[in-house]
């Protein structure tokens, strides 16, 4: 992935294929390269320009040692579709990545032409700001825990209940997610922006049309929570995809990317509703 300087940072990016632009925004801890599993493929055979990103805190880009905001994060990106003359283009986030293009579409809502939220709230529940907050302070003390113990409690927290009743399956996500992701100071400061604060009254004044996408079994960012965000969010439409926990778009990509395909069409629904 080549490197760009945007707001005196390096920022980590891939563009590729032509037709509508689309910016895809990954969660905490997670490199763009996670979408390049399923939902670049399909878009792309779908006849989209497609740009992935590493957030700051994620290297390659700048790791953030000396700190960072949502704002910081949301200044990156807009940086990024300017640098690329890419506005207005649609943009999907997951869990923190749909965070930042919530802020996104609240500061800059030239750059965007629509938005999608996949497993997203408005308002982190105390338990996970807990949690974030607790994971912080592992890192910041150093601490290591065994890589399987991490790697369970990962696959409880974001899994669904028909990935984790099927052992075979099971193993093969606790391979992953035992070596999954950097652990440095800037995932500390993710863990610390991923927390959100509440947020629902200062998207009444979203004007970018968005759809929110949860998953039924996400204990992270529960569908309870992406209805109240569609609420808060003038026009925005809202949909849940069954069997899936907070990784959805990896433990059910087909459906995902049915979804997204549909949504980012010159013909979506979101387009018709706005």
């Amino acid at each position: 992935m080549p490197l760009t300087t945007i707001n005196g940072i390096r920022l980590s990016y891939a563009d590729r294929g032509t037709g509508r632009p689309v910016v895809l925004l990954m969660g905490t801890g997670a490199s763009g390269s996670v979408w390049e599993l399923h939902q670049v493929p399909s878009l792309l055979a779908a006849g989209m320009r497609v740009i992935t990103l590493d957030n700051r805190g994620v290297p390659p880009s700048d790791p953030g040692e000396d700190g960072f905001t949502i704002d910081d994060l949301v200044a990156d990106v807009a940086g990024l579709i300017e640098s690329l003359g890419i506005a207005p283009c649609a943009v999907v986030g997951t869990s923190m990545g749909a965070y930042i293009a919530q802020e996104l579409a609240l500061a800059r809502p030239d750059l965007l032409d629509r938005v999608i939220l996949l497993a997203a709230c408005g308002r982190s529940s105390l338990v996970q700001r807990t949690l974030a907050a607790a994971e912080a302070e592992l890192i910041a003390a150093g601490t290591e825990l065994p890589p399987g113990y991490r790697a369970a409690v990962r696959a409880l927290h974001h899994l669904g209940p028909a990935t984790l009743a099927d052992d075979e399956l099971t193993e093969d996500w606790l391979d992953v997610l035992a070596k999954a992701g950097p652990t440095g100071p800037g995932i500390r400061h993710q863990l610390a922006v991923s927390a959100l604060p509440d947020r629902l009254t200062a998207y009444r004044a979203i004007t970018v049309p968005c759809h929110v996408l949860s998953f039924e079994n996400d204990i992270v960012a529960p569908p309870s929570a992406g209805r109240e965000l569609a609420a808060a969010i003038p026009g925005a439409t809202y949909d849940v995809i069954g069997g899936c926990g907070h990784y959805g778009y990896l433990e059910d990509p087909d459906a995902v990317n049915r979804y997204l395909v549909d949504l980012l069409s010159d013909r979506s629904a979101l387009e018709r509703s706005a």
